[in-house]
């Protein structure tokens, strides 16, 4: 367990590893050898909620494997309490391959056929956990196949009969959909159910398949059961959408050597806040200045390879925001 005394915030879904070339900017084929990266984006969430000094659980499913138990391994060292992920006898940890650009933009080659995080049942979710969350975090990769997308929809109605507030960020990967229309109907079937939505604007014109510049556009994406709509625009920034303000948070310039994880690395943050004091949905300066952190936590996550070595502790964003004022 964390020796943290907030509210707990659940992160569910995959963790995985990531194999990523140990130089960048080249393909997959090309690339001679790759870094074994922990990875999943749900488990991310988690790991950044626990270095910034928060509350954080991880729920899911690994291969009993090497691989599985080393990642289970890496949550504990993390301060992420490990109680509700269970581990396949049959099927193994899944595997992505990523490549990174030049920029430090990524494509990936999933093997998943079917990984242990897909065989997760309704039957193995530790409800009793799941019931103490104030924040139940998710993404979209959980919803594609069954057993799986039951026990997400049962663990969402769990975590909401417990009181928690349910954090969406979709976090598209096409790849593993079988077509572009059923990622967005599958994505798209649990979208009112949230209290709040993180989409990249990339995500944005995804869903909506218009302009994620334009306002009216965001708008569309907007439900009534919101507390807050987020758009991150990469090193731009992001944009905040609540009942009663709008506004956008400008962004951190780096040099950018791997993007993965750097979402991640913004929602933990924001997760934390929002754990600490739900009142920052109503209280705009509060917001900013926890977005303002936020996105210093996403932009100082792109400075190393891997997402979760790379996350900041609380202490180091602080003093990078600092740091970027005196600037």
């Amino acid at each position: 367990m964390t020796g943290s005394a907030d509210a707990l915030v659940i992160s569910f879904g995959e963790m995985l590893i990531d194999f990523v070339p140990d130089t960048s900017g080249v393909s997959l084929a090309e690339s001679y050898a790759f870094i074994k990266a922990p990875g999943g984006a749900p488990a991310n969430v988690a790991c950044a909620v626990s270095k910034l000094g928060g509350n954080a659980a991880f729920i899911g499913k690994v291969g009993d494997d090497e691989f599985g138990r080393m990642l289970v391994d890496i949550l504990k060292k993390n301060g992420v309490n490990t109680d509700g992920v269970c581990f396949d006898e049959e099927a193994r940890t899944a595997l992505a391959f990523v490549t990174l650009r030049k920029d430090g933009e990524r494509e990936f080659m999933f093997y998943r056929n079917p990984s242990a995080d897909m065989l997760l049942k309704e039957s193995e979710l530790n409800v009793g956990l799941i019931k103490q969350a104030k924040v139940f975090h998710y993404g979209s990769i959980s919803l594609i196949t069954e057993p799986c997308r039951s026990a997400h929809l049962a663990a969402m109605k769990a975590a909401r009969e417990g009181g928690a507030l349910l954090s969406y960020d979709p976090n598209v990967r096409l790849p593993l959909w079988p077509s572009h229309e059923a990622a967005r109907s599958g994505i798209k079937s649990i979208w009112y159910e949230a209290d709040f939505i993180k989409v990249s604007d990339d995500e944005v014109q995804f869903l909506t398949q218009e302009d994620p510049e334009k306002e009216d556009v965001v708008m569309s994406l907007w439900h009534d059961k919101l507390k807050m709509l987020l758009v991150t625009d990469g090193e731009k920034g992001c944009r905040y959408l609540t009942k009663n303000f709008k506004g956008r948070v400008t962004g951190f310039s780096v040099k950018a050597v791997d993007t993965t994880g750097a979402g991640d690395s913004f929602v933990g943050a924001l997760l934390t806040a929002v754990a600490r004091d739900s009142s920052i949905f109503d209280d705009e300066p509060k917001l900013r200045e926890a977005l303002t952190f936020a996105n210093a936590c996403g932009a100082m996550c792109t400075t190393q390879k891997g997402a979760i070595p790379a996350l900041p502790t609380a202490a180091d964003a602080e003093k990078f925001v600092s740091n970027s004022k005196a600037q």
